[in-house]
């Protein structure tokens, strides 16, 4: 499918979606603003006054080339950096966070382009990490591997994926470790989901597969910021695309409104600003 085309498809199922009571209900509360948002280490402004919100189970690509500044905003997100300036909402109270198990109990998850799994572990272990259901009472309580494991597969069913519970994740494919990577945000009942470059370096099937996993936590009422370069994948789930350069925000645009060219002109620089 031609971008162009793939962007007209995406502007007629926004259009239904936004049509939609539920569409039209979880628009009441954003899920996440950010007001005036800098970040400077030094001399160095890596962020710059950036402000957008964020509905539930709405997708935001966020774009732009290395170094402008959209790392560095994701990680004040998740909790790795305080802001210099500016303030965070998450749903209508603010958010003062020192460290990224403070975002983690708020609701904020993040999946790492490395996506931070045991390789040596399986699926289910992985999802339940640090989160380890056990039985049993007092000094003499065990893991409960049985309920990890049906609560695992459950999970995995509700994503469409046919990653196994008992499967050690260094034997699974791309698409399979997002899986196990997504249904850890799942477990934790996530508000916010972060996702750093989710479709790199995997094959063009795996790419379907994450971006499906994708549609899933938004079905779900999951937000969704997505750090991408890859335009068609931003084009095939995400609601609206944020551009960034140079820590600037140059553009928040619906895509339904826009095109691929235009989003390339905006990273580029070719298109100043809207």
């Amino acid at each position: 499918m031609s971008e162009a085309l793939a962007g007209r498809k995406l502007a007629s199922e926004i259009a239904a979606r936004r049509g939609s009571p539920l569409w039209e209900a979880r628009r009441l509360v954003a899920v996440l603003e950010l007001a005036n948002i800098s970040k400077h280490f030094g001399a160095i402004q890596a962020v710059n006054d950036v402000s957008f919100s964020l509905e539930p189970g709405e997708v935001v690509g966020l774009m732009g080339d290395n170094g402008a500044g959209k790392s560095t905003l994701v990680k004040m997100i998740a909790g790795n950096f305080r802001p210099s300036h500016g303030t965070m909402r998450l749903d209508g109270e603010d958010l003062v966070m020192h460290r990224p198990v403070d975002a983690r109990q708020r609701g904020i998850e993040i999946v790492h382009q490395d996506l931070a799994l045991c390789n040596n572990l399986s699926a289910a272990a992985n999802v339940f990490l640090g989160r380890e259901i056990r039985r049993g009472f007092g000094p003499l309580r065990i893991l409960d591997y049985k309920t990890m494991y049906t609560r695992a597969g459950e999970i995995f069913k509700e994503l469409k994926s046919e990653t196994r519970p008992r499967d050690l994740v260094k034997q699974m494919s791309g698409g399979q470790r997002q899986a196990v990577a997504i249904a850890r945000t799942m477990l934790a009942e996530a508000k916010l989901v972060l996702m750093d470059e989710p479709t790199a370096a995997i094959s063009v099937r795996q790419v379907a597969e994450v971006l499906a996993l994708i549609r899933q936590l938004r079905d779900r009422g999951i937000a969704v910021i997505l750090i991408s370069h890859r335009m068609p994948d931003v084009f095939s789930v995400a609601d609206r695309v944020v551009v960034m350069r140079r820590g600037r925000k140059v553009a928040d645009k619906l895509l339904a409104a826009s095109s691929p060219e235009e989003v390339t002109g905006l990273i580029t620089g070719a298109i100043e600003q809207v």
